[in-house]
């Protein structure tokens, strides 16, 4: 059996870990256990000085385990593995142990802070001991991409990817391409015409040789896995279509919010409630009018209909404040002589060019007036005719603390974005995870904004959150990049830490069957065992854990490395003692 040579490196990270951790103390400590060859201690063990350290000791010093004391393994692990594979050794040969965000910066004790990172280590050496080489994988990427959603997000993703010559499917449930962005009259801060900058757009996916359209179509079914994914498609016909593709981009969008599920607003009551959406379509008629054919001496704004109230939804919508200053500087420029009444909760103008209009609105005697979301939305009543206005708005007033009454001849209420009816299905079709509020789920939301974590599948736009225009269009962008990138490298690694069945011992029970979130593991019936597709397989230890007879082990994590690190992290050698 190969001797075993460790070598362990304690990172300062400057001083987010040197400052709390006496990391010579560590080095001290740990450089006397069993099977260390070398313990050495750096200012940035992430930096090239830092991995040339690594390499030129693994070589010679002939270690075959590193472990490394630094920050937390989302940010580092894959730079000290690949620094691994450079000098010759398998990289799954490694270990990282946490010692600034799980010890540095929780703590305010230097000397229990040091004996904790002791322990971290230990447990690291310990379980290091057990890693076995696995070999990296390499799979072909079918080069067509499937797109999801036909609106702004989904087009743009769709002509970035066909503009470079790949094959695209675009699915689009309804009946025209655009989406909600088609629906508006003007964008917002610039006043741009939201139809001039989406027909062409729709003309050149329509006559664009490497897409290929299907509408109104849903998708009920996706096989496979990254770079080899397919799909039946139920035509009008009744026909069938099978489509093959190696990548998926998410894009389904947003719908407006009901608002008639808001009682005191009398949407769907008072005529001449209208949401944002219905305003936009009789901006786009070119006439402002009541349901009478006249045009409205006053007009009210509410802001923030069915968002950021527990009630409803506790998300910001981030584009009907914007929405509603371009409201009311199109109705001032239709209806000079109007009163304009803006009620708001508070005002989120941010974006480039947008704090501007802002400021630029309150100074065309648009009257801005303040309610409690939470405790006061404004009620909307009928006059019956006794008054000058058909309809009065009552509310506390925010600044003066004074009960108001707002005259109002048509009021716009600036409604939620919410998720779509089907968005659950889809996240099921396309095996993405969806929060709390419906949206699906990124991989990493600063790291890693457009990845999902099922390879090959990504987001954009605003089925991933509310968003504007721009958002979501960069968003697309950067999908399709993605996307581009493995189509042009032909193929891509697979993750080597998956689960494994041991066919000996599995009694055909299928639990890991049902608990794969993945939907990796099948039942093969003629052997009675069940089988893991390794390529769908994302190591996440599910099936481990509930197998009852253990036949489903994790690489990367067996019980042997799991309770070898519990073993270190608890050893009594842990013991700390100054010097």
């Amino acid at each position: 059996m190969e001797e075993i040579k460790i070598g362990v490196y304690v990172c300062w990270c400057g001083t987010n870990i040197a400052k709390m951790v006496d990391v010579d103390q560590v080095v001290d400590q740990i450089k006397f256990l069993p099977d260390v060859a070398v313990a050495r201690n750096y200012k940035y063990m992430c930096s090239d000085p830092g991995q040339d350290m690594i390499i030129r000791d693994i070589k010679q010093h002939h270690l075959n385990r590193v472990v490394v004391a630094a920050c937390s393994p989302r940010i580092h692990e894959l730079t000290f593995r690949k620094a691994l594979a450079k000098a010759g050794l398998n990289p799954m040969m490694f270990q990282m142990a946490n010692i600034r965000e799980q010890v540095a910066w929780v703590h305010t004790d230097r000397e229990k802070a040091t004996k904790k990172a002791v322990s971290l280590v230990h447990a690291a050496i310990n379980r290091v001991k057990w890693h076995e080489s696995l070999d990296k994988r390499t799979i072909e990427v079918n080069p067509a991409t499937l797109v999801i959603g036909g609106g702004v997000a989904g087009m743009s993703a769709a002509l970035e990817i066909a503009n470079a010559g790949k094959q695209v499917y675009l699915v689009e449930k309804s009946k025209k391409l655009g989406g909600y962005a088609a629906q508006l009259d003007l964008t917002f801060p610039h006043f741009y015409s939201a139809r001039q900058l989406i027909k062409p757009m729709i003309r050149h996916v329509e006559d664009h040789k490497n897409i290929r359209i299907f509408k109104p179509m849903q998708i009920n079914q996706i096989f496979g896995y990254m770079g080899n994914f397919q799909s039946t498609l139920q035509l009008a016909n009744g026909d069938e279509t099978k489509l093959k593709f190696g990548n998926i981009i998410v894009a389904t969008g947003l719908q407006p919010f009901d608002p008639s599920e808001i009682t005191s607003y009398n949407y769907g009551k008072l005529p001449d409630v209208v949401t944002s959406l219905e305003f936009e379509k009789m901006l786009a008629k070119g006439r402002i009018e009541t349901c009478e054919g006249k045009e409205p001496k006053n007009v009210a704004i509410i802001h923030c209909v069915g968002s950021r109230n527990a009630n409803y939804h506790e998300y910001c919508s981030r584009t009907c404040c914007m929405t509603a200053l371009k409201f009311a500087n199109q109705i001032r420029s239709a209806l000079p002589e109007s009163n304009i009444f803006d009620l708001y909760a508070d005002m989120r103008s941010f974006g480039k060019g947008c704090e501007e209009l802002y400021t630029q609105t309150s100074r065309k005697n648009v009257i801005f007036l303040r309610f409690d979301q939470q405790n006061g939305l404004p009620e909307i009543r009928s006059t019956n005719g006794e008054e000058a206005v058909s309809m009065l708005i009552e509310f506390t007033e925010q600044f003066s603390k004074e009960q108001v009454e707002v005259p109002a001849d048509l009021v716009i209420l600036m409604v939620a974005m919410e998720s779509h009816a089907d968005a659950k299905d889809i996240s099921h079709i396309a095996g993405i995870s969806m929060c709390g509020n419906s949206f699906f789920i990124e991989k990493h939301p600063k790291l890693d904004p457009v990845a999902t974590t099922s390879d090959g599948v990504f987001i954009v736009g605003t089925c991933q959150a509310p968003k504007d225009i721009p958002d979501s269009i960069s968003q697309a962008k950067a999908a399709a990049a993605r996307v581009l990138a493995t189509i042009h490298v032909g193929t891509i690694e697979v993750d080597v830490i998956t689960a494994t069945v041991n066919e000996d011992i599995c009694c055909g029970c299928q639990t890991c069957v049902s608990v794969c979130p993945y939907k990796a593991i099948s039942f093969n019936k003629e052997k009675g065992v069940s089988e893991v597709n390794e390529i769908l397989c994302k190591g996440c230890g599910t099936c481990g854990s509930t197998c009852p007879t253990g036949a489903i082990r994790s690489r990367h994590f067996t019980d042997q490395q799991i309770l070898s690190q519990i073993q270190g992290l608890l050893s009594p050698d842990n013991k700390f003692e100054k010097m």
